[in-house]
């Protein structure tokens, strides 16, 4: 994702300073003419506006602990992390101690979506800072949409992946049921994309679903962890969440049966463990 989203600032004409854990991002940031750091603190020194694409809140905040001294007043940190809300209002109160600005600036779509330039922004914060990334926000997706204070945007991406995930559970269960059915499974998902059942997720995730192509675009045990974080947030708020109860039991049975660095798409092989 850090990579997909380097390529369009820089396509852009951006000035673009990184650093990753893995010698391989850095070797593709300087392919694509921007500036590797020595560590990640030298960028958190040098630039202005931080862009984080790391796993979790728990990186980010030793992130920020390790290079407290690094950080200025004025300074703008652009978190992308999908995590609780409430590790989003906690990071943001501790840098506002320091004059540093946060967005919990979470993103609808893939690091091939990044690519094409096609994904959603779901930004939480102060308005005046997310007005000063509207450049940023355009160069990467489509098109940003403030939510409100901080810890809103992470609120939207848990919906909005609630939903997400829940489409292609949906759309695994009807083929595996097809199959059972003895139906063409081609045709089947033919059916579905013109039919009122149709959802966008069957265009990225049919074919894999259909050939067995569980190539990781995004893995499933990414969206086990934020299945967890949603029903952590529906506990902490009181809401009924049944179908993503249902939902964790499945992708835990599929991490179980060593899926989980596999395309989320294989959650189909749990409904069909004999297909391979």
């Amino acid at each position: 994702m850090g990579e997909a989203m380097a390529a369009r600032l820089r396509g852009a004409g951006h000035r673009v300073m990184g650093f990753d854990i893995q010698s391989r991002c850095c070797a593709q940031l300087k392919a694509l003419g921007g500036e590797v750091a020595p560590d990640a603190g030298a960028v958190l020194g040098q630039c202005d506006i931080v862009l984080l694409s790391v796993p979790s809140h728990s990186e980010v905040d030793v992130l920020l602990a390790e290079n407290v001294k690094r950080l200025r007043p004025g300074q703008l940190i652009v978190d992308t992390t999908t995590g609780a809300p409430e590790a989003a209002i906690g990071i943001a109160a501790r840098l506002a101690e320091l004059g540093v600005a946060y967005l919990d600036a979470t993103i609808s779509g893939s690091s091939a979506h990044v690519r094409q330039g096609d994904v959603l922004w779901m930004v939480g914060g102060e308005r005046a800072e997310f007005d000063r990334c509207a450049d940023l926000f355009r160069c990467i997706g489509r098109e940003a949409i403030y939510t409100g204070p901080t810890g809103s945007g992470s609120k939207m991406k848990l919906v909005t992946n609630l939903v997400l995930g829940l489409n292609r559970a949906a759309l695994a269960e009807g083929l595996a049921f097809a199959s059972r059915l003895e139906l063409d499974a081609t045709q089947t998902l033919a059916v579905f994309r013109a039919s009122a059942a149709y959802s966008r997720i069957m265009d990225s995730k049919g074919e894999k679903m259909i050939e067995g192509d569980f190539t990781p675009v995004a893995r499933l045990s990414q969206h086990l962890k934020d299945v967890k974080l949603i029903l952590e947030a529906g506990s902490i708020s009181g809401a009924r969440l049944p179908l993503s109860e249902t939902h964790l039991e499945l992708l835990k049975e599929a991490e179980a049966a060593g899926l989980g660095q596999l395309d989320n798409s294989a959650i189909f092989r749990v409904y069909l463990p004999e297909r391979k």
